[in-house]
């Protein structure tokens, strides 16, 4: 089965919404980093060392990126303070503990690390359904595993008021399917 057309141009538009957030010669975890960790093989030369978990990973070391398998169960197998970023690049809409894993960043993250991420806006839901299931351009999979959507007030209320993340900053991007959103953890 070939891999759907649009996929590999959205991927190439979040890279470049987020390459300008992440700090140079950073510490990074990249959660949901895909089979083959694409994003941080590309910005490999610009971080210090980088870390991806992916339930469809494989565990393996390359250059300054590791790449560890794992299902997320509450819990992020890494110690307290870990990491100046996290990345989470269309992967939270996926996952079932919300809640928990933001609660897992904010544990790993460094005081005043930085948590960036994209998620599709409630207004992507029936475009992206047209696109997976019409014109098959998108993928069905991915598509009817999403658990939610956001909107900037339901990402500040999950972020801010129930994480305690701050600075909380949000952009709608690609003609409004999308969601950008950074939040550092307090000081």
């Amino acid at each position: 089965m070939s891999k759907p057309l649009l996929e590999p141009l959205l991927r190439h538009l979040r890279i470049r919404k987020v390459m300008p957030h992440i700090p140079k010669n950073s510490i990074l975890l990249d959660i949901g980093c895909g089979t083959k960790a694409t994003f941080l093989k590309s910005i490999s030369p610009y971080i210090k060392q980088g870390f991806g978990v992916d339930f469809k990973v494989q565990d393996h070391q390359f250059h300054n990126i590791q790449t560890k398998q794992l299902k997320f169960k509450n819990y992020l197998p890494f110690p307290d303070e870990s990491f100046q970023v996290v990345t989470m690049l269309a992967v939270l809409e996926h996952i079932e503990e919300e809640k928990e894993i933001l609660q897992e960043i904010y544990r790993v993250l460094t005081p005043g690390g930085k948590l960036i991420l994209t998620v599709p806006s409630v207004w992507s839901q029936p475009v992206l359904e047209f696109l997976a299931y019409k014109l098959k351009i998108a993928s069905e999979a991915e598509i009817r595993d999403h658990k939610r959507y956001y909107d900037r007030k339901k990402l500040k209320k999950v972020l801010v008021e129930i994480t305690n993340f701050q600075d909380f900053h949000h952009q709608y991007f690609q003609l409004w399917m999308n969601n950008f959103c950074t939040a550092v953890k307090k000081a």
